[in-house]
């Protein structure tokens, strides 16, 4: 099988039909709804390595996002940008983070890394894992509320007026 890139985002992949022509099998999905691809290639062999070796939390916690149980579909340790979060609905633009002891230690690296992803139209919750743990339907229920409720993306109105004095 030999990948050919086409154009930006789009990745086709050709095989050998037994009379020896090609044929097109499959496009790749785009990391966002939009199309564009935003991931840095090195993010994703990051990716794919976070995923063979996930905490004992985002695995507990995975078994109930996966398939589409809570209604959306979330993808694992997926590359955003130079960021690689740990549980994503690309259609919400919801990202859920699981933090363990390290997170507490240095929270000014997540502080920037939420911001940028903000900025980004994403909606960032996070979790302690001690919190996925012991009350997996409280977070799984916080989770369902914030993809039900519509995101303030385009702002709401009253925030889009400009409020400049004309006098």
């Amino acid at each position: 099988m030999e990948a050919i890139t086409l154009e930006p985002g789009i990745v086709k992949s050709f095989m050998k039909n037994q009379s020896g022509g090609q044929r097109k099998t499959s496009k790749s999905l785009p990391l966002e709804g939009g199309g564009k691809r935003v991931g840095v290639k090195g993010q994703r062999d990051l990716a794919r390595a976070l995923r063979k070796r996930s905490t004992d939390t985002e695995a507990y916690l995975w078994k109930r996002l996966k398939n589409r149980q809570i209604g959306f579909k979330f993808r694992r340790q997926q590359p955003i940008g130079k960021y690689v979060v740990d549980f994503v609905s690309l259609d919400k633009k919801l990202i859920i983070e699981v933090d363990g002891g390290q997170h507490a230690v240095d929270a000014r690296d997540d502080k920037i890394r939420d911001e940028w992803l903000r900025g980004e139209g994403y909606q960032v919750l996070r979790f302690w894992d001690n919190e996925v743990f012991s009350n997996l339907e409280g977070v799984l229920e916080t989770i369902r509320d914030a993809l039900l409720t519509p995101h303030p993306t385009p702002l709401p109105q009253g925030e889009r007026e400009d409020n400049f004095d004309n006098t």
